[in-house]
């Protein structure tokens, strides 16, 4: 299914990857208001994780940007007002008509809606299902010539699980960590840790408060060390090489998976 809003393309198995943040488009009417230009709207959006969605035959691939509508915020946040909303940057130019703010929460819910048919569709076929929830996220915010954020602070991959009640789903979290871990990222390990600067957003705890038992959101959260966050520019072999990192965890998930 696709509208202009979001892709669903449904295949074969029980992993589906979704990449909620990764557009950039807004409808003509919220472009004539913002006060970002295209360069500060997608410093902060996921660019490349719509690539790495194609890990999976069944994907969800926002093609909205988050400054419309954000899809991993409850309905009441789903649209940001003030800065305080949007890491201090001033979004409008001056306040959106309520008329605005409607239409991108009927784009929410709409999202949600057909979220969970798509959901329920999978979990009527395979009983169980892991979703991979995949983020990019900034870590130079303060200049773009500065220092880069604490790596203590900010790991490579962080792995947000505390919308889960994990000791369901144990073993296959700690898989996906073992193999993420363990991939051979350009002569290297990646620093992949679990729950240090994301836990899992509103797009997690729905699906794991909608199917407790039959879902399992791993939300991945990659620092921006396969781009230029500022610019806006990849270094395409990092970008494929975090495809690869996330595509070695899919055999032992679903292995896990099964075993439940």
């Amino acid at each position: 299914m696709e509208n202009n809003s979001w892709a669903i393309t449904e295949g074969d198995g029980p992993l589906v990857a979704a990449a909620i943040h990764s557009g950039h488009a807004v409808r003509d009417e919220i472009a004539d208001l913002l006060a970002l230009d295209h360069d500060e709207r997608l410093r902060e959006e996921d660019p490349f994780t719509d690539q790495w969605a194609r890990v999976a035959a069944n994907r969800l691939i926002g093609q909205k940007s988050r400054f419309e509508v954000d899809l991993n915020r409850p309905r009441s946040k789903a649209v940001y007002i003030s800065p305080e909303d949007a890491w201090g940057l001033q979004v409008w130019k001056s306040a959106p008509p309520q008329s605005l703010i409607d239409a991108s929460l009927a784009i929410h819910d709409a999202f949600y809606k057909d979220l969970h048919r798509f959901l329920s569709g999978l979990v009527k076929r395979y009983e169980r299902v892991v979703i991979y929830d995949l983020h990019s996220y900034n870590h130079r915010r303060n200049d773009p010539d500065g220092e880069h954020a604490d790596p203590e602070l900010n790991p490579e991959i962080n792995l947000g699980t505390r919308t889960m009640y994990r000791r369901r789903w144990v073993t296959v979290v700690d898989r996906f960590l073992e193999d993420l871990r363990g991939f051979d990222f350009q002569g290297r390990h990646l620093d992949v840790r679990e729950n240090v600067k994301f836990f899992g957003g509103h797009f997690s705890k729905w699906i794991h408060q909608e199917f407790p038992s039959s879902a399992c959101v791993l939300s991945i959260e990659v620092k921006k060390m396969f781009m230029d966050e500022w610019t806006g520019q990849p270094d395409t072999e990092s970008v494929e090489a975090v495809k690869q990192a996330i595509q070695s965890t899919v055999g032992g998930v679903l292995e896990e998976l099964s075993k439940l």
